[in-house]
């Protein structure tokens, strides 16, 4: 070979080196801010759940045993076949995969999942309970979930659980010459039963169901999602390491994406990620349910809520009730929703509120496409990704 054929074929392979040191770079060269953002993402980074001042009981560990029992047992139900642990399965971060959720009925949106759930101030997709005590009740009652009734369960607590109850809360109430069952929600035969009982009495039956709720709220306290691999990459880079070998080249493309490009860590943030907060993201209706107006009708039923911060049942003085007080209303609100965690995500489709989107890829398309809201105004804007980018966005999700 020739001097000139040579030196050619040199630049070539130095070009070669370089667009590959180039490329490497791009994956894995993370600036300051790039490398703070994914530490800000890690498992590790996430605190204790922050104190909860209407359920005094949430540190317990007697009322964390009693409300894992409760959530188990599905007497706590209509027909004594379905329990708290039958949508909210364990093995799937406590969500299940219909869509939407099924209890003894159909419900209008999908099971949330539980692991982190008690950093959030707002629970349900539309924040209509602000406490996680308030949020265990309503499914118990909710004719299409549990379709209990809240004197049914009174009866229960002093039938099987009453030791441990009266160890927590103290004395149970008397419940001698009322009805089987009774309760302001469900049938027209039970809220008449309800209504029939004396105020003083339905008052006592209410302390009952809410401290069932913060016995709940003491076990769901503790549970976490499982570290990832992502969580050993975020360390290693906010180690000032690489992480090499712990990503793929697609995984990592698809961070860069995550918290670049696309955007997604305006909602997806924080080691849960989830701000918790809510937003319109022009979601189409789901197929055969209800026009869902999500937090704009939430607002009305948080503050009707007797359960809520501000109620007889809270443990909270009213100026700690500083979510309640001063939460965000209006229409800028329709049709907005929270953003459940990310955490585990590729193993629990369908996903949106009614599980509109069967796959991620079909979710991640949407994003992109960012189409106008049929309720409300749409906070997303197009995002122009490549089918190849779009990938590696699903590839690094599956690292969660």
């Amino acid at each position: 070979m020739g001097a000139a054929p040579r030196l050619r074929w040199l630049v070539f392979l130095a070009l070669l080196a370089l667009s590959a040191l180039i490329g490497w770079l791009w994956l894995a060269g993370w600036s300051g801010q790039e490398r703070a953002t994914i530490a800000s993402l890690s498992l590790s980074r996430l605190p204790a759940p922050p104190p909860d001042p209407s359920n005094r009981f949430a540190g317990d560990p007697r009322a964390a045993e009693l409300g894992e029992a409760i959530f188990f047992d599905p007497r706590f139900s209509a027909f004594g076949d379905i329990s708290c642990a039958s949508c909210h399965l364990p093995e799937g971060q406590f969500q299940d995969g219909a869509r939407p959720g099924e209890g003894v009925g159909r419900t209008v949106r999908r099971t949330m999942p539980l692991a982190g759930v008690a950093h959030f101030p707002w629970l349900f997709w539309d924040g209509r309970a602000d406490s996680l005590w308030a949020q265990a009740l309503g499914p118990l009652e909710n004719p299409d979930e549990m379709a209990g009734s809240r004197l049914a369960f009174a009866r229960l607590i002093a039938s099987d659980y009453a030791e441990s109850y009266r160890a927590l809360f103290g004395p149970l109430p008397d419940l001698s010459g009322l009805p089987p069952d009774a309760s302001p929600i469900g049938a027209p035969a039970t809220v008449a039963a309800w209504q029939a009982i004396p105020e003083a009495r339905r008052d006592a039956i209410n302390r009952v169901a809410a401290n069932i709720g913060k016995a709940l709220a003491a076990w769901q306290h503790g549970l976490t999602p499982p570290r990832s691999r992502f969580d050993d990459y975020a360390d290693a880079i906010a180690a000032g390491g690489r992480g090499r070998g712990i990503l793929t080249r697609a995984e990592i493309a698809g961070l860069r994406l995550f918290i670049g490009k696309g955007n997604c860590t305006q909602c997806h943030n924080g080691p849960l990620l989830s701000n918790g907060s809510f937003h319109n993201t022009g979601v189409p209706e789901a197929a055969g349910l209800p026009r869902d107006l999500g937090r704009y009708d939430g607002l009305a039923v948080v503050k009707a809520d007797p359960f809520n911060c501000l109620g007889p049942y809270s443990d909270a003085a009213p100026q700690e009730c500083t979510e309640l007080r001063f939460m965000a209303e209006g229409e800028a609100l329709l049709g907005a929703f929270k953003p459940p965690s990310l955490r585990g995500v590729a193993t629990r489709p369908p996903y949106m509120h009614g599980g509109q989107f069967a796959t991620l890829a079909e979710a991640l398309n949407h994003y992109n496409r960012a189409p106008w809201a049929v309720i409300g105004v749409s906070e997303l804007s197009p995002l122009n990704l490549s089918a190849r980018d779009r990938a590696n966005l699903a590839a690094f999700l599956g690292t969660l």
